[in-house]
């Protein structure tokens, strides 16, 4: 299998991606979620880090500076990120996080780990990206740090549905910031890969249940 079907493999086993009636925070009726709070164990945090630094490597395999995970859920995606990337490739970049309140005491600051500089080229390590915020803040917290190149956002998933236009919210990032936008996988390749196939002696995307997704896609997926 590739990286790619073998994340997504991972997901269903580790119970992260699940499938029936969920809703969305912005209110969407959704039938499937991602939930990587459901991340547990050291085995699946190496995992993980694997799965991200494969595609880091793959879609930028140099010119990167440190990755930035942004408080909370980013921490443990960009430390894993860089520990897999130097286990891995032999690549050994630094990698920082914000605090969400700056520290007044000691060194203070709201930065974390590795400081970053003038001319830095970023990359914003996340998990699945919905509205966009958290990447937005991400680039006017690093307004306020140094003015470095946000180079690149990782992400585990793109549902690729709309944000505020008709085009994606990752495409948004990209023309509103341009920023390069690099998933893991697609819920396009997640249907693809998944539909009547068994994991564990169990289909998880039958006919119907791909009826669903794409009946969801069609509703609030981007239109470009």
């Amino acid at each position: 299998m590739t990286y790619k079907e073998e994340f997504i493999t991972f997901m269903v086993r580790s119970g992260v991606l699940t499938f029936g009636h969920f809703t969305t925070k912005s209110g969407r009726k959704t039938p499937y979620f991602i939930n990587t709070g459901n991340y547990k164990t050291g085995a699946q945090a190496a995992q993980l880090g694997d799965y991200y630094a494969a595609c880091i490597q793959e879609n930028l395999p140099d010119g990167v500076t440190c990755l930035f995970g942004p408080a909370y859920k980013g921490i443990p995606l960009a430390v894993t990120a860089a520990a897999s990337l130097y286990r891995n490739y032999q690549r050994d970049l630094p990698y920082c996080f914000n605090r969400k309140e700056a520290k007044d005491h000691g060194e203070g600051g709201s930065m974390v780990g590795y400081k970053p500089q003038a001319g830095d080229d970023v990359v914003i390590v996340e998990d699945v990206v919905t509205a966009g915020t958290a990447v937005r803040e991400t680039i006017e917290l690093f307004k306020q740090v140094a003015p470095v190149h946000m180079k690149a956002l990782i992400v585990s998933v793109d549902r690729m549905e709309r944000g505020t236009k008709d085009c994606s919210t990752l495409d948004e990032l990209r023309e509103d910031y341009g920023i390069a936008v690099y998933p893991i996988v697609t819920v396009r390749e997640i249907i693809s890969f998944l539909h009547n196939r068994e994991i564990d002696g169990k289909v998880y995307i039958d006919d119907e249940m791909k009826g669903k997704m794409e009946a969801y896609l069609e509703q609030y997926g981007a239109k470009n």
